[in-house]
């Protein structure tokens, strides 16, 4: 077992090899340009990078030993990544039911708000914004920080305050939802952009799922400020 300080630097350096060993360069190229990214990928599904990583996450002799060395483990497969999947990697490191605790404390939010802007896509931002600030706010309201958030200059920061309770269900703040998205309608700094429309019409749509009739009634509101692709998902199963 390798002594404690070494854990958490040592946890990277498993998981890139073990990535590395799993690599199905035949696959690699065709999910690049999938997902529009100058990052390359090792090729792998996400069943056999779970299966890749799972054991390396639970492996208690590569654990980080305290909060500074999860985080430091988190940004050293992110800022060091030379494949995509080294960062969905260290996406799963973050959310790993161990670090629970550290996860939804209110000092990860720097780290996290570092992940979504240097990741900038969907495939990053939105696993950061449901699961990992999601639990931030689930445990410790920060509506002051997502309000914030909502109104920052960076559209993939934007996104992430409107999709941060997506996973909320009962315990949703409707009232910072609608400031999140009301920050976003249009004409707001990115209200035109696709990935702002989309994200406020799937959290409506989610919220939708918990309390109906505050959608419809939001909708209604809302009006033409609401895009017509918000609009059509949020209000996709309520008929």
């Amino acid at each position: 077992m390798p002594p404690a300080h070494a854990a958490g630097r040592d946890l990277p350096t498993a998981i890139r090899g073990a990535l590395a060993s799993a690599a199905d360069p035949g696959r690699a190229a065709g999910q690049q340009q999938y997902m529009k990214s100058a990052m390359p990928f090792r090729g792998l599904t996400s069943p056999v990078l779970k299966a890749t990583v799972r054991p390396l996450l639970a492996d208690p002799a590569l654990a980080p030993p305290d909060r500074s060395a999860w985080e430091s483990a988190i940004r050293d497969l992110w800022d060091g990544a030379e494949f995509r999947e080294e960062r969905y990697a260290a996406i799963a490191l973050a959310r790993h039911r161990r670090y629970a605790g550290w996860a939804a404390e209110p000092a990860a939010l720097h780290m996290y708000r570092h992940l979504v802007e240097t990741g900038a896509w969907w495939d990053l931002v939105d696993d950061v914004a449901a699961h990992l600030v999601g639990a931030v706010l689930r445990a410790h309201p920060q509506g002051d920080c997502m309000r914030t958030w909502a109104a920052a200059d960076h559209l993939w920061v934007r996104r992430t305050a409107i999709l941060s309770q997506l996973r909320s269900k009962a315990s949703t703040d409707a009232d910072l939802l609608a400031d999140c998205i009301g920050a976003n309608l249009a004409g707001s700094r990115h209200g035109h952009e696709f990935f702002i429309r989309k994200a406020i019409g799937w959290a409506l749509r989610e919220y939708a799922k918990t309390d109906a009739a505050w959608v419809r009634a939001y909708v209604e509101t809302a009006g033409s400020t609401l895009a017509p692709l918000s609009r059509r998902e949020a209000l996709k199963h309520l008929g």
